[in-house]
């Protein structure tokens, strides 16, 4: 039994009686916590899941989510979060793509399951977890019929193994399988929290959704330092700041829309927060503005912000609290992503040649960590393209390192716009446009919102005998929405003319977004 299982099985031994997670008012030992991963190994087991089999999940978070995550790999399995903001097609692509043999839901999510049942081409048994009036098999009923604990492995295991598969949409608009092993994860873990003073008495709270790189990571932390994860079921500012005061919670992450959210909330500003010790913010950028009022709100509380991306296991940079000071001689650190954790080396280089440029350049990011994927599921040529034989990862993000080895993110190679923290990529989104019966050609970009960060903007060419009466805005945007999960969806549209294009026919992104980036202090808000 390698790696992170291992861990949990380890820990159980030594504080069995320690709560390993809390959700809402559930609560479960370490010792309990391990038997139900053994309780779920074998239940796969009788299944028919074995070696590199995938287990796809999709629901909000929660407990059964962590013993799945747990569970799986302990006969070899890989579990697949699904996005639970995907329209059911897109929840059906990565179900069949990841080839998984067992799927399941949380009860919120049963109408995505019936719309999509017949569609899935791999899947042999489709599980609820809770809620009635369905016709599939039922979790707890699945899980509490299986034995103790699963057979015995006819395979040697390695940490090496792929331990979990994240879904990230590629520039070709299709989602690419992130393969990451218990090496991986155990390199990210190791980084990260040897600078958050983790104490046998700290309490993480598990509030991103666990589908996402930050709620998957932060889900494995819990175990990996031997303390009480708290699970909130959805990123809702208020049931955030409720669970901190409930639980007494010293360490979190957070992205910065709902910083930005939480001090204009009298519920979350009425709770008691001075238990937190660290908030960690990232997977999007933070106004000096939004900052300021989060450490208003949270005067007790160390910030740092960390950088990084799904195929690099999480974060590969941190910003320290040392440079959290907006008045401070070095406040214009607070402009930079930070540092490169330990174990982790950047380099800046030529897009086109690979070549490594001059301090303070702007160029690709490129990483080497013990944290690089181990590729894209299925993909050979698409993990050739973002992984070099020397282990240096292409992040596809554009920026510089000054003279004191901090990164300075300046804007993206590839075309992917985040907003909210959530990644949208382009081509996907024009895959969709391109196919309504009056778009003849189309481009989107994002555009800079003061609420999520960025938005997709789409700028659309529509036939000629169409006018703007006979298709607005209004019925692009809802065109998209049948067919997206809506926070992919352009928020506005305009028609143009033309697209402008290069000479051998790449659409001339720049120039698009620079009208509407002009005046920001840099090209990703």
């Amino acid at each position: 039994m390698p790696g992170l299982t291992e861990t949990l099985r380890e820990r159980a031994r030594s504080h069995p009686d320690r709560v390993a997670y809390i959700a809402g008012d559930t609560e479960i030992t370490y010792a309990d916590f391990d038997r139900r991963a053994d309780r779920v190994a074998a239940a796969l087991a009788a299944g028919g899941v074995g070696y590199g089999d995938r287990v796809a999940i999709l629901d909000k978070n929660s407990i059964e989510y962590a013993e799945q995550l747990f569970g799986a790999p302990r006969i070899g399995a890989v579990q697949v979060p699904v996005n639970y903001r995907l329209a059911p097609d897109e929840v059906a692509y990565i179900v069949n793509d990841a080839q998984a043999k067992v799927f399941i839901v949380g009860a919120d999510f049963v109408p995505v399951l019936d719309a999509i049942a017949e569609q899935l081409e791999h899947t042999t048994h489709m599980v609820v977890i809770d809620g009635s009036g369905h016709g599939y098999e039922d979790y707890a009923t699945w899980i509490g019929a299986a034995p103790d604990a699963p057979p015995e492995p006819g395979y040697v295991t390695d940490t090496a193994d792929v331990f979990a598969q994240l879904y990230s949409s590629g520039t070709t608009g299709l989602p690419k399988g992130v393969m990451l092993s218990h090496d991986n994860y155990f390199a990210a873990l190791t980084a990260t929290t040897d600078s958050w003073n983790v104490e046998d008495t700290s309490i993480l709270m598990i509030a991103m959704p666990m589908y996402h790189v930050a709620g998957n990571i932060l889900t494995l932390s819990a175990i990996f330092n031997g303390i009480t994860g708290v699970i909130v079921r959805e990123p809702d500012p208020t049931l955030i700041a409720q669970g901190i005061e409930r639980n007494r919670v010293t360490h979190i992450f957070l992205v910065p829309v709902l910083l930005q959210f939480m001090p204009l909330i009298p519920d979350v500003t009425a709770c008691d927060m001075s238990s937190l010790r660290l908030m960690l913010y990232g997977a999007s950028p933070i106004s000096e503005d939004v900052l300021r009022g989060a450490m208003r709100m949270l005067p007790d509380s160390d910030f740092m912000q960390v950088y990084g991306l799904t195929e690099v296991s999480g974060a590969i940079v941190t910003l320290p609290a040392a440079d959290h000071d907006p008045d401070g001689p070095n406040a214009h650190r607070l402009r930079s992503a930070g540092l490169p954790n330990a174990g982790c080396t950047l380099k800046i280089v030529d897009p086109a040649t690979l070549e490594e440029l001059p301090t303070g350049q702007v160029g690709e990011i490129l990483c080497r960590t013990p944290q690089n994927m181990k590729g894209y599921w299925r993909m050979p040529e698409a993990t050739a393209a973002a992984l070099s034989g020397d282990n240096w990862f292409r992040t596809g993000d554009a920026g510089y390192l000054d003279e004191d080895g901090y990164l300075y993110i300046h804007d993206r190679v590839k075309d992917m716009i985040i907003s909210g923290g959530e990644n949208i990529y382009p081509a996907e989104v024009e895959n969709i446009l391109m196919g309504h019966p009056d778009i003849t050609d189309c481009a989107v970009i994002g555009v800079p919102d003061s609420k999520w960060g960025e938005t997709p903007k789409a700028i659309v060419v529509l036939s000629p005998d169409v006018t703007e009466q006979d298709v607005t805005e209004k019925d692009i945007i809802d065109f998209c929405r049948d067919r997206l999960a809506h926070f992919k969806c352009p928020t506005t549209v305009e028609r143009r003319d033309a697209i402008p294009r290069n000479p051998t026919g790449k659409i001339l992104k720049r120039e698009l977004r620079a009208p509407y980036w002009e005046g920001q202090d840099r090209q990703v808000h």
